[in-house]
Parts: C-alpha cells; sequence; structure tokens
C-alpha cells in the first residue's frame, strides 16, 4: 500500500526537502541541478537506482514559503501537487515531514496535523523551548511524531555501535560539527548518545572562541561538543577509552536520511514510535539545556525535563 506523504517548509542553506523527497521519490537530474542544490545533486547521482524509494512512501504534496521553491522542488523530485496552505494537505495525505531546521517554526506548522491526527517527522531540533516539548511529549510517546538528526542513524557509527563492549571503560567522546550550538548540537547529541548506557547530569559550557559544552554522563563519562561556527564542513565522533580509541568522520548523507525515512515509514504503518520517547527527550532536554548553559557562562543540571542553574 502506498501512503501518501506532504513535505512543507524550507529554512535558508537547508536542501532537506530536496534530499528527502528525492530519496523517496526519484529525482529529475536537470531539474534537481537547476533547483541549486549541487551538494545533494551530486551525492544522490552517486547512488544506484534501486537505493530510491522507501518503503512505499510516496511524496505527493508540497509547500513551501516561495511558490518559486515550491515550483522547484515539484520538478526536481517528481511532486504531482504544490498547494496553497499547509492545511490544504489535510485529506489528501497519510503523513507529513515538515523540513525546516528553524525551531520556532514548527509547532505552528506541526498542530494541525498532529491535531488530526496524521504522523508527522519534523527536521531537527524539534524545539528548542522547554513548553513546547511538554507540548510534543505526548505525540513522541504516541508513535504519531518523530524528530532527530539523521546522524543517530550514521552508517560510519555502525561497527563502534556493535562492538561498543571491546572499547572497554569508556573515558571521553568528543563531537565536533560546523555552525552553532542550538541548531548543529543535536547532530553530535543523537550521533553520541546512542553509544551510551549512562544519562547526562549536567551540562557546562567552557571558555573558547567557538560554543564548547562538557556533559557530564552518570557513570563518569565525559561528552565534549564543539560547535564550530563558520568553518569547513565537519561532523566528527571520536570515542576514548580503557582498550579502544577511534575516529569517524560523518559524510554519507544519503545513507543517514534513506535510514532515518525508513524509521519514518516504519511508525507511520505500526503507530508505534520508531525510539522510545525518553530517547529523544533526554537528547531535547541536553539541547535545551546547553542553550541556558551558553547564556549563562555556568554548569546547568539536567533532570528529566527540569532545567536548574547551578549556583
Amino acid at each position: 500500500m502506498t501512503m501518501n506523504v506532504g513535505i512543507l517548509g524550507h529554512s535558508p542553506g537547508n536542501g532537506h526537502p530536496f534530499s528527502y523527497s528525492a530519496i523517496i521519490n526519484g529525482y529529475s537530474d536537470a531539474g534537481l541541478r537547476e533547483a541549486g542544490w549541487p551538494v545533494i545533486h551530486e551525492y544522490v547521482r552517486r547512488r544506484h537506482f534501486c537505493e530510491f524509494g522507501v518503503e512505499g512512501l510516496r511524496v505527493t504534496c508540497a509547500w513551501t514559503q516561495d511558490a518559486e521553491v515550491t515550483a522547484a522542488l515539484c520538478r526536481a523530485t517528481h511532486i504531482e501537487t504544490a498547494v496553497a496552505d499547509p492545511t490544504d494537505m489535510i485529506g489528501r495525505v497519510d503523513a507529513v515531514i515538515i523540513a525546516r531546521d528553524d525551531a520556532a517554526s514548527h509547532r505552528r506548522l506541526a498542530e494541525p496535523f498532529l491535531e488530526a491526527g496524521i504522523p508527522v517527522l519534523i527536521d531537527k531540533p524539534l524545539t528548542l523551548d522547554s513548553d513546547e516539548l511538554d507540548y510534543f511529549a505526548p505525540f513522541l510517546g504516541s508513535g504519531k511524531l518523530m524528530s532527530c538528526s539523521g546522524m543517530r542513524y550514521a552508517t560510519e557509527l555502525d561497527a563502534c555501535k556493535s562492538a561498543i563492549a571491546d572499547y572497554g571503560r569508556l573515558r571521553v567522546l568528543r563531537g565536533t560539527v560546523v555552525n552553532d550550538w542550538a541548531r548543529y548540537g543535536i547532530h553530535m547529541l543523537d550521533a553520541i548518545f546512542p553509544l551510551l548506557e549512562s544519562r547526562p547530569v549536567s551540562i557546562r559550557a567552557l571558555a573558547s572562541r567557538h560554543e564548547s559544552l562538557a556533559i557530564s554522563m552518570d557513570d563518569g563519562t565525559l561528552v565534549c561538543i564543539d560547535a564550530l561556527g563558520d568553518v569547513p564542513p565537519i561532523f566528527r565522533v571520536d570515542i576514548h577509552a580503557s582498550r579502544r580509541h577511534s575516529q569517524h568522520d560523518i559524510t554519507d548523507n544519503f545513507s543517514m536520511f534513506r535510514r532515518l525515512l525508513s524509521e519514518f515509514a516504519a511508525m507511520v504503518k505500526s503507530g508505534r514510535p520508531s525510539e522510545s520517547a525518553e530517547t529523544s527527550l533526554v537528547v531535547l532536554n541536553t539541547l535545551i539545556a546547553g542553550n541556558q548553559a551558553l547564556r549563562i557562562n555556568d554548569e546547568v543540571m539536567i533532570d528529566g525535563a527540569q532545567l536548574q542553574a547551578v549556583v
């Protein structure tokens, strides 16, 4: 059975509407080239045709804030219908993907669909506001909402995940990422936290020319994340432990996005969360606490949804 999907939204510098739709629907070579996303065009061109398509999903409706961008998206990725308003999709689609990475827009765009019982995938980060997180939490738990970085499913981390016990006692895990903590810190949190059995207890802003934070875990492991700002692209995870060390550069966007979309398809079909709500809430509470730590230039305790400055 084909499930019709709507894709909505567009953020400057974020090509996810094009990459997600291309992975699901396939793409027009000329259309994607003309749309102005050369990095996406290059990495999809390197894939075999059998890698396109995701478990019965089909993107059939599109909306962005700019009619010209919407038209380019439809041409590039074989989407049949451009709508004038996001809510025009209700009654036409079985699920929606909100492909904007500006967190402040997410509740406004998602709420009509969530309240109508339509499953939603929201681009990272879901929210930077604890009150909004309280609103989203029940939908995460009920299998109506999914939101995470594709780096939760990075192929480059498969080998170390399966052999993490061979590393011995974990000492320090480091994540290094381009741009800022608020939008890109979640990439490293979603990449690193699945490697750990421990939970974060506090996060401290470190003195640095860039946004640098240290997360203390409840077993004594330290997680350090550096958001380097405007530098050449980097998404790197370093693992240091008592028996092994390793370094992992994450570069295969196509595979991580396809896995993410496959997990969303499974959620839509089953009505069950692809990941536990607790997994997502721990990441988002840490992200929000990190924002607070950067604002006050100090340490913030992480206790479920309760964020409290250390005095």
